[in-house]
């Protein structure tokens, strides 16, 4: 069976990617969640931060291996005899950089094919960035990442953010 290989940013990861990997792990028993380190894109959780949170999101799931990998991830599977990519689609907008991708991938390592898994309905519109804008301005984060996830944006984005937070800040900045 083909060497499998998922990888993503995963920063962070929400309960699309966790059901794309549950959904995947049956049909080829073995998956690397490679999660990526570029040292070129600000990310919220650290590579060591973000390899926690994963490990205990997928806790359970039978045959999954994370790692951290700085570098393309064709290079990665090339070491390592990996031969699927698996990549998540949402909508539209994700199917035109995936294509790109895809390609680019197919032209640096021509014996490595990109799999595209559809998003299950209830995560179509869950991504990291919109979880982590959420986040940011004090909104729940529950039912879209593990709970872990859930934890650590809180403690990166503590309650001073929350909207009733803001509210009483200034109702106490009018009375001064």
């Amino acid at each position: 069976m083909a060497q499998v290989v998922y990888p993503g940013s995963f920063d962070p990861m929400t309960l699309g990617h966790v059901d794309i990997i549950r959904r995947i792990q049956p049909i080829f028993g073995e998956i690397t969640v490679l999660i990526s380190q570029n040292t070129n894109k600000k990310s919220l959780f650290s590579a060591e931060e973000r390899l926690a949170l994963v490990t205990s999101a997928l806790k359970g799931i039978p045959g999954v291996k994370v790692l951290v990998h700085e570098g393309l991830t064709v290079d990665y599977m090339r070491a390592t005899g990996a031969r699927v990519i698996i990549r998540g689609l949402r909508a539209v907008t994700d199917f035109e950089y995936e294509l790109v991708m895809a390609n680019m991938n197919k032209k640096l390592a021509p014996g490595i094919e990109t799999m595209i898994v559809f998003a299950s309905p209830e995560y179509y519109y869950v991504a990291s960035s919109t979880v982590k804008e959420v986040a940011l301005h004090g909104g729940s984060v529950d039912g879209l990442v593990p709970n872990a996830v859930a934890v650590a944006l809180r403690e990166k984005f503590p309650l001073k953010n929350t909207p009733s937070a803001k509210k009483t800040t200034d109702k106490k900045r009018s009375r001064k």
